[in-house]
């Protein structure tokens, strides 16, 4: 299969918060309706605005939207000054899953992430998807911290 990895569009946000709210906890998270809620624009425009955000999507052969993914880089102190990678919202649309995208997308992603700078890359995933977590650490992701977080 042929995939294109690249920052998204305005154009692409509508197909992106598709893909978040399809699934079981994304529909509890997501207003997903056409037209797209403006708030989901809004947050496009903080988040290409920042050079510390990618917001990716790959695309198949057909110019298709089929997964998405964003990855943070995070300046900070520890590790001499060091750049942390923390990737979030990766989703891999319905039809597409199960045919090796999700590993090609984080293969890309490591890489990109080595091209930043970056000297680890981490993620965070609900205890409630066994499913992702299976599949993180068959790429070498290790529980190596517990994650705690506080909701507003």
């Amino acid at each position: 299969m042929n995939l294109t990895f690249r920052k998204a569009t305005k154009e692409d946000v509508f197909f992106i918060v598709q893909m978040l709210a399809d699934d079981d906890l994304g529909q509890l998270r997501e207003d997903f309706r056409d037209p797209l809620p403006e708030i989901y624009y809004q947050a496009f425009a903080n988040i290409i605005k920042d050079e510390n955000q990618e917001l990716i999507v790959v695309e198949n052969e057909n110019a298709e939207i089929i997964g998405t993914l964003q990855l943070t880089f995070i300046p900070y102190l520890t590790y001499q000054g060091g750049i942390r990678a923390q990737i979030e919202a990766v989703r891999i649309h319905k039809d597409y899953r199960g045919q090796g995208i999700g590993h090609l997308f984080f293969e890309w992603a490591i890489q990109r992430s080595k091209e930043r700078g970056a000297h680890l890359l981490q993620l965070t995933t609900d205890k409630k998807r066994p499913d992702a977590i299976r599949f993180y650490e068959n790429l070498g992701f290790r529980a190596s911290h517990e994650g705690m977080k506080i909701h507003f």
